[in-house]
């Protein structure tokens, strides 16, 4: 799949990046109680996702009292 045929935004995710979303796509994961079921490894081991995005998902995540896993 190409960045360039992925969304910019996908589900209630914050706007992270079109790499980032294709990863978490790719991944399954379109929800942010999905991403609250990994860790910040888990996704910074996706390629695409850097730590921009997962900072960005991290603050998303508190905004509606969820954490990432463990």
């Amino acid at each position: 799949m190409s960045t360039r045929d992925t969304p910019a935004q996908i589900g209630d995710l914050p706007p992270i990046g079109r790499p980032a979303n294709s990863a978490l796509l790719l991944a399954g994961i379109t929800t942010l109680a999905q991403v609250a079921t990994l860790t910040r490894a888990d996704l910074l081991a996706m390629h695409g996702v850097g730590p921009r995005a997962v900072r960005i998902l991290e603050a998303a995540l508190q905004d509606h009292g969820l954490a990432f896993s463990g």
